[in-house]
């Protein structure tokens, strides 16, 4: 029986001096220890990896990971790591982002990122409020909600990223909790294996403007399942069961519909256009083309 080669990397090594500034018992630290465990798991060199991030509290976690990072502009995570993954493919490449980042202002990149399907994996922390600007109403805050924007309750229907990302046909969809670092560390392996875009969304809550209980409450509403391989690549299934129970939350790897991916689909047009041609041509032979 082959014996497995041992790991050249731990823990320690993806860890910096820079310590934290998340408020006492936010998600984001078990997000982040998660990120820690998986890419000890995967056995990637520090220097084989590039986090982005947007701007928010959960977008201050690249500072924290011994990795090339970027914090870089509100809701523009996606295009940014996008472009980082086509100008170097070898590289291990994750988008880190909040809720408000990523469904507010940021919105629009979700799709597009779907679409194209580039190799690499996005997680979004939801913590269902804008922290880091001291508790407004976020995309995802549920309705009847008491914020600061909402004094009077809130009366806008939350978004559903999972759903989203299923709708979107995000060739990779999978939900963790940051109180369950166990399962949250392997659906960040999942979706770092995974050929093509991947989308883990992570409930990562906020004690400070959620509230102290908050991640009781979502313990108690919280199921790990199993989707079976004949159902994880149908959108009717996925939304049927998030739909079942709506006292439930499924956490999982509840989507998935892999597809040549983005660096494929380029590789296979490079060699159309080569073809015929007896030799790869010269910077200068392509100008000749649109010279007179």
């Amino acid at each position: 029986m082959a014996v497995d080669a041992p790991r050249q990397h731990t823990v320690a090594d993806y860890k910096r001096d820079l310590k934290p500034v998340w408020c006492s018992g936010c998600g984001n630290y078990g997000v982040l220890n998660a990120i820690y465990r998986a890419l000890t798991e995967l056995d990637v060199s520090p220097h084989d990896v590039g986090i982005i991030s947007g701007i928010g509290c959960s977008s201050r976690l690249p500072g924290y990971i011994n990795v090339y990072g970027m914090n870089a502009v509100h809701g523009r995570a996606l295009p940014i790591a996008q472009g980082l993954k086509l100008a170097r493919p070898e590289i291990t490449v994750l988008a880190v982002g909040g809720d408000g980042d990523g469904l507010s202002i940021g919105m629009g990149h979700f799709p597009h990122a779907a679409r194209r399907n580039v190799d690499m994996t996005y997680i979004m922390m939801d913590n269902r409020i804008y922290g880091l600007t001291k508790g407004q109403l976020s995309p995802t805050t549920p309705k009847g909600d008491v914020t600061v924007t909402s004094p009077f309750r809130s009366i806008d229907t939350p978004m559903e990223p999972v759903k989203l990302a299923v709708a979107f046909d995000t060739s990779f969809v999978a939900r963790g909790f940051a109180g369950n670092l166990k399962h949250l560390t392997e659906m960040v392996v999942a979706a770092i294996r995974h050929p093509g875009f991947s989308f883990v969304h992570v409930l990562s809550p906020c004690p400070t403007f959620r509230g102290m209980d908050e991640f009781k409450r979502i313990r108690d509403l919280i199921r790990v399942i199993e989707v079976p391989a004949t159902e994880l690549g149908s959108r009717d299934a996925a939304f049927t069961r998030e739909d079942a129970d709506p006292g439930a939350i499924n956490l999982g790897i509840l989507y998935k519909s892999p597809r040549p991916h983005y660096g494929e689909e380029a590789l296979r047009l490079r060699d159309i256009s080569r073809a015929g041609l007896d030799h790869e041509p010269t910077m200068q032979e392509l100008l000749q083309e649109f010279m007179p």
